[in-house]
């Protein structure tokens, strides 16, 4: 496929998962819209590009991981993994309901796909770390992707593994900073500010990227760097935009776990059609 193909396909996939995204969380009950939506692009990269899975058999062996430490944007996930097929999309529609395969945030002993509980923010670097040590140590060449978010990273725990990733030299594990500048309550900047973030991974001795998150040809792209890296773990900073593809949600904190009416819900789905 020519690479204009290619990201015109993966743009439309993003588009779908956003629209699926409104249509999870419906009418009248709150749900993370924002940061699911801020990290759509990358998701559907990975998904629907990068990465090599199986949805007929989800616990291959020769797969590549993917974990979303910022767990509670879990449904652009669910809408990804129904995309592919690890499950029939009617369960999309469940999503949080009591003894539902999705719940609030990714359990994988519940859902197929699924790699690790996260959504206790910090964890999923740290989990994303074993597993590449343990893919390196069974001589599987793939890859591990960690999805973060830029709240998250006032976290210690993301730090003691970044430290432990460049010191065990892990270059097959690739984190994804969904960089939106918000967090529940407001600006990063504001609240806990960890800026500036590129001279700290660097200096955590991590081979930096810094793109556009909602550009899929520099995504693709920094993707591919990835992969050309050798003795250290990789980090791209993607700067994206908290609720992207919902115009009335974007940038605005309270779209982070935010309602929708039945109006405002109308208005996301014909944006996003």
């Amino acid at each position: 496929m020519k690479r204009e193909e290619l990201i015109k396909e993966l743009e439309a996939k993003a588009k779908i998962l956003r629209r699926d995204i409104v249509e999870i969380v419906g009418v009248g009950l709150p749900g993370h819209i924002g940061g699911s939506c801020s990290a759509a692009d990358i998701v559907a990269a990975l998904y629907f590009h990068k990465m090599h899975i199986d949805p007929k058999d989800p616990k291959k062996p020769d797969r590549d991981r993917f974990l979303l430490s910022k767990g509670h944007a879990a449904i652009v996930q669910y809408a990804a993994l129904a995309e592919l097929g690890f499950f029939d999309r009617s369960e999309l529609k469940k999503c949080k309901q009591l003894g539902a395969m999705l719940q609030g945030h990714p359990d994988y002993r519940k859902t197929p796909g699924v790699e690790a509980n996260t959504g206790s923010l910090g964890q999923g670097l740290s989990i994303g770390l074993g597993m590449a040590l343990g893919l390196r140590l069974n001589n599987i060449p793939r890859k591990v992707y960690v999805i973060i978010g830029d709240g998250e990273m006032a976290e210690g725990q993301i730090w003691e593994a970044a430290m432990a990733a460049a010191n065990f030299k892990t270059d097959n594990l690739v984190a994804i900073l969904d960089n939106n500048e918000l967090q529940a309550t407001g600006p990063i900047k504001e609240r806990f500010n960890t800026y500036p973030i590129k001279p700290k991974w660097e200096s955590f001795g991590w081979h930096t990227i810094e793109i556009n998150g909602h550009d899929m040809g520099q995504i693709i792209d920094a993707l591919d760097a990835a992969d050309e890296t050798k003795g250290q773990p990789t980090i791209i900073i993607a700067h994206t935009i908290k609720g992207k593809g919902i115009s009335f949600a974007e940038n605005v904190p309270e779209y982070h776990n935010g309602a929708l009416t039945p109006e405002t819900y109308q208005k996301a789905l014909a944006e996003l059609s």
